[in-house]
């Protein structure tokens, strides 16, 4: 069996360039490097995570266009669905996600999920009325993704460090309760840092806000650059960027997390490694030059990207979403069906 790499990207506003180089351009380079022998013994899962899109207040009428489109600017980002190891598939569309959910609910504490530092944040940005039991348990449904399709690898953010941990624990408890390896349990978080080639996980914050990290935020649209965006504001919203005045290029995100954070999106989007990158400009004094090549690296990307996306077929991606939730959902209502019957809902098996 191969070894199955998976990861799922929201799909419910636009893509910007945090989640290019977070998750879409890392899953490509890793397709480049791990798939190239077409006897390697890996897989590829890459899915909208629809039912998470909800967790938080969205506009319902725009999540199915908007994964659709979403969809398609992975596709013309270099995810190659002609790949037979590449499956790209809606979470919505397999319902085992939902009752896996449910059951490993039931073997998850109420103080873990309680620990959860992202439930934290984002509640406090929601305000107490409206947070809602699924954002509460988001973690048990991508607990529920992962564990379905025996996924070892896992790719996650900074900001998921926590979840790919619980999930980790959930597989552990259900395997120890029942006295056999029901499921894998993935790679920790350091063996995943390694597997896709990085030390750290990827970092790529708000251009105004460096403390934070960069989303298509209503409140503050100047420090997210879409994927759609034109050349111009691209130019516009980095040259934009606050530093400091410290005067001197560093990598530290302690005390210089803008010049940090514009180093690193030079370094992703150029494939250079992050040390390269930081010893070319550690000690220049000009920040306005290394604005300028963010800017260029940045159109580069999008530019190509938009590109692509005008010769995207829609038949093609329709096609390849059918053929991957089809062959999907037979291995996750496999595993389900074990777990089914080892909880007692579905009869032994002998």
């Amino acid at each position: 069996m191969p070894e199955v790499i998976l990861t799922g990207l929201r799909t419910n506003s636009d893509y910007h360039l945090g989640n290019y180089l977070g998750a879409i351009l890392p899953m490509k380079r890793l397709i480049d490097s791990k798939l190239a022998d077409e006897n390697a013994n890996y897989q590829v899962n890459l899915f909208a995570p629809n039912l998470h899109s909800f967790t938080t207040p969205i506009d319902f009428e725009r999540l199915y266009p908007q994964t659709w489109a979403n969809l398609k600017l992975m596709v013309a980002a270099g995810i190659p669905i002609d790949h037979p190891k590449v499956y790209l598939y809606r979470q919505s569309e397999i319902a085992a996600h939902s009752e896996l959910t449910w059951i490993l609910a039931n073997f998850t504490g109420f103080g873990e999920l309680g620990r959860m530092v992202e439930f934290k944040q984002k509640s406090q940005k929601i305000g107490n009325d409206r947070i809602s039991a699924g954002l509460f348990g988001y973690p048990i449904l991508m607990a529920a993704d992962i564990l379905l399709y025996d996924a070892r690898w896992v790719p996650v953010g900074d900001d998921q460090r926590q979840h790919l941990e619980l999930t980790r624990t959930l597989a552990s408890r259900f395997n120890q309760q029942f006295g056999r390896e029901v499921f894998l349990v993935p790679a920790p978080l350091e063996q995943q840092q390694e597997f896709v080639g990085h030390s750290e996980p990827v970092r790529i914050r708000n251009l105004r806000q460096p403390q934070a990290k960069m989303s298509k935020s209503d409140d503050d649209p100047a420090g997210t650059i879409a994927l759609s965006d034109g050349p111009d504001e691209v130019a516009a919203k980095i040259k934009a960027a606050p530093t400091d005045t410290v005067g001197v290029i560093n990598y530290d995100w302690d005390k210089q997390p803008a010049i940090s954070n514009l180093l690193s999106i030079l370094a992703h989007l150029s494939g250079q490694s992050l040390d390269s990158v930081t010893a070319e400009w550690s000690g220049q004094t000009s920040y306005q030059s290394l604005k300028e090549a963010v800017v260029a690296a940045t159109n580069q990307a999008l530019g190509e990207i938009q590109a692509n996306l005008k010769a995207v077929s829609d038949q093609q991606l329709k096609d390849h979403l059918q053929k991957s939730e089809a062959d999907l959902r037979l291995v996750a209502n496999e595993k389900l069906a074990t777990v089914q019957s080892l909880v007692g809902l579905r009869e032994a098996k002998r």
